[in-house]
């Protein structure tokens, strides 16, 4: 089984917060970043790199499928945050029977036809509310917290 410390969703995916504040909250040694673009895009993976670099942890690209296929196979050493941009990756991941007890909610970007939720850096749609009471209905806790210090806003 493997040691998933936290599972974030942030638009932004690997960033000075999760490098310098979400890693060293949660304990993580190992970050997965979940995305199929990103996972095959070489520019992208460097920069996040240098951010997880710089915090003193190992990090990985896959993609959805890639992640469901191999997490099972995690060291017990390795203390995984896993890191997606959507609630509906995050959805798929638990769907494909990763082992995700609770989903953090960060920041989710205003876009077209996404309304303010329950935080300013939250923005959702109605297939964003699907996916997290999809999510909540396979028993996992989905909350808002920006920060660590900052108070968790269950949904």
């Amino acid at each position: 089984m493997p040691d998933i410390v936290l599972a974030r969703i942030d638009n932004r995916l690997v960033h000075g917060q999760v490098g310098n504040t979400w890693v060293g909250a949660c304990g993580a040694n190992l970050v997965v970043v979940v995305d199929d673009d990103v996972a095959n895009d070489p520019v992208q993976k460097s920069i996040m790199k240098m951010t997880t670099d710089a915090a003193g942890v190992g990090i990985r690209f896959f993609t959805v499928q890639k992640t469901v296929d191999v997490i099972g196979k995690a060291s017990p050493r390795q203390h995984i945050f896993i890191v997606a941009k959507t609630p509906q990756v995050m959805r798929r991941l638990i769907d494909g029977g990763v082992p995700i007890s609770s989903v953090n909610v960060g920041n989710m970007h205003h876009q077209e036809g996404k309304r303010e939720y329950k935080e300013p850096h939250v923005y959702v749609d109605e297939q964003d509310l699907a996916d997290f009471e999809e999510m909540k209905s396979h028993g996992v806790e989905v909350y808002i917290q920006i920060l660590p210090n900052n108070r968790k806003i269950e949904l």
